[in-house]
């Protein structure tokens, strides 16, 4: 989800926290995608995610891996309202009027228990249909368009085939520029194409913001490869969190392990194969690969 201050309620994204000013001062902030109340703005430069405890179980691993310098610092549990939370270092203190992307990587962006559950339970759902014939009034079978439903784990694959996770591994779901409004129009941003025009314009073609943000990405890959929390985890539904300002000053964090999973200990992944149900892969690392290419092929045009 995104938290923006009031002046900016509009619509839709994920999890990136918008100032209206400093980012340091506590503000009045609003959540206006995602469960409500979810985040929290908390004192000393601090953000509280509501608590999940497999969230928290990887940031304690994180803290101790050599992933650390790539995942907000994480703080523990505090309690507010009555509400658990996990109190997490707000990624913006260090940028004056940052310009904030979130792009999630990997090959899909549910559990393959989810998938397995929803099978188990096989409701149609009348609001999933409505969510797909608002995307794609010609997606729905006639079976289906008779029902005015669809089965949850029908929605879920084929809502992964819209953009650009299944045919490149990532997809941005939001990106927002200082004084602007949240742009989450991409849902059906699926060719390689479509995806540099939209990063394009998140930089405005700003080739300094670009190698800015590759020097992180290659360093993160680099580290990702001998990181033991990622040898052992399944990453699905995780993000990177872009964000840069007109100082130049770019940043690359990962974010959102709510659904980050340890493997059983006789299963390995390597991030890159194709996911066949069984196999626990993530694509994490094919995604990462794509992004890097692309943003190296917008430096060469």
């Amino acid at each position: 989800m995104i938290l923006l201050s009031e002046r900016h309620m509009k619509n839709e994204s994920r999890d990136i926290i918008c100032p209206l000013h400093d980012p340091k001062t506590p503000q009045q902030w609003e959540q206006v995608v995602g469960h409500q109340g979810s985040f929290q703005v908390g004192e000393h430069g601090t953000v509280l995610k509501m608590f999940c405890q497999g969230e928290q179980q990887c940031y304690q691993k994180l803290m101790e891996d050599t992933l650390r310098p790539f995942v907000p610092a994480y703080y523990g549990v505090v309690q507010k309202d009555d509400q658990d939370y996990n109190m997490l270092e707000n990624l913006l203190n260090n940028f004056n009027s940052p310009y904030i992307m979130d792009c999630k990587i990997g090959s899909r962006t549910y559990l393959e228990k989810e998938l397995q559950l929803a099978r188990e339970r096989p409701q149609p759902r009348q609001d999933m249909f409505e969510k797909m014939v608002a995307v794609d009034p010609g997606a729905p079978t006639l079976e289906e368009q008779t029902q005015k439903a669809v089965l949850k784990s029908r929605y879920m694959q084929w809502r992964e085939t819209l953009s650009s996770t299944t045919t490149l591994g990532f997809r941005i779901e939001g990106f927002k520029k200082p004084n602007e409004d949240c742009q989450t129009n991409f849902k059906k941003t699926k060719s390689r194409e479509q995806v540099i025009k939209a990063l394009s314009e998140f930089v405005e073609s700003n080739t300094q913001i670009v190698w800015g943000y590759l020097r992180h990405l290659r360093k993160l890959r680099q580290v990702l490869e001998t990181s033991d929390f990622f040898k052992r985890h399944e990453v699905v539904g995780s993000s990177l969190l872009f964000v840069h300002d007109c100082s130049g000053k770019t940043g690359v964090w990962m974010i959102d392990f709510a659904k980050t999973s340890a493997l059983p200990p006789h299963l390995t992944v390597d991030h890159r194969s194709p996911w066949l149900e069984g196999n626990r892969e993530d694509g994490y690392l094919w995604g990462l690969d794509n992004l890097i290419d692309v943003l190296t092929n917008m430096l060469q045009n």
